[in-house]
């Protein structure tokens, strides 16, 4: 059995679980807290989560774990069957999490936790964002899905990170550089919240949340 090392509050971590539950992977979860020990290090080189487990050894980065899942469980079709259909897929994911997730990570310390981010770093990130959102706005279907009409791995990488993104530029900037240009992202998430999935990674979520506060 795959055994998931992470914490329901890190947005990767919540990533390959969904997909992990969606498509009924037998796992099991064991909790970990940052900064990892040393001995976790030779397991997570970089010292995040999440990372798996398997009978193999480990493997981190959560794209690479969803990339090992499809390979291992081609049944499940993480990724759509038509090979075009699953370069798009990974495009979306490409967009969401390097282009907008990573780049809004900077400005995280003063949208989610009281610090403060310098006005450089505020100006670049908004040219940055600005641009990535424009053109995540133009491959984005959103009908419903992110992809299409069809529930995929992209929407597993959207439903966690797009929030994240609208909600720290709004803190930030003043201004949702998603809604800006016409993403509707909250109907989006509430949409794939009705997942039972989804409302099993959100419960889990919360209740880590009370747990450490």
């Amino acid at each position: 059995m795959i055994k998931l090392h992470g914490f329901a509050l890190s947005n990767y971590y919540n990533k390959v679980k969904l997909l992990l539950l969606e498509h009924g992977i037998a796992f099991e979860e064991l909790p970990n807290k940052l900064p990892l020990e040393e001995a976790q290090l030779a397991q997570s080189p970089a010292g995040k989560v999440p990372y798996i487990e398997t009978e193999q050894g480990f493997l981190c980065e959560s794209e690479v774990i969803v990339e090992y899942l499809a390979a291992r469980f081609p049944e499940k079709h993480i990724f759509a069957a038509d090979p075009w259909q699953a370069a798009k897929e990974r495009e979306l994911i490409v967009f969401i999490e390097t282009h907008l997730e990573l780049n809004a990570r900077e400005l995280y310390g003063e949208a989610f936790f009281g610090s403060k981010v310098t006005d450089e770093v505020k100006a670049t990130m908004e040219k940055r964002l600005r641009r990535y959102v424009a053109a995540f706005r133009r491959i984005a279907k959103f009908a419903p899905y992110v992809a299409g009409e069809q529930f995929g791995v992209a929407d597993a990488a959207a439903f966690v990170s797009l929030p994240l993104v609208g909600r720290a530029t709004q803190a930030v900037y003043g201004s949702d550089f998603l809604a800006d240009v016409g993403i509707d992202w909250k109907t989006y998430i509430k949409l794939i919240g009705e997942r039972p999935t989804a409302q099993r990674v959100n419960a889990d979520r919360k209740a880590y949340i009370e747990a450490n506060s």
